[in-house]
């Protein structure tokens, strides 16, 4: 299998990945007055936009193409 169509499979499940695993993020908020220090921790974890998902896969889908017809 050539270089460019391990490519595309690569791109291929990471687009569909891309659809069902989220991704997490923190942020951390804090005061300090003196020696007392507040803070406040958020944790959330979103999917990515569809629009990077299609991206991923078309892109896997042409490079796949592009790698087998070389062959």
């Amino acid at each position: 299998m050539k270089g460019l169509a391990i490519v595309g499979v690569l791109l291929i499940v990471l687009g569909v990945l891309s659809f069902v695993v989220p991704v997490p993020h923190q942020e951390k908020h804090g005061i300090k007055v003196g020696d007392a220090k507040f803070s406040v921790q958020t944790e959330s974890s979103e999917k990515l936009p569809p629009a990077v998902g299609i991206i991923l896969v078309g892109g896997g889908v042409v490079a796949l193409i592009l790698g087998l017809r070389k062959a």
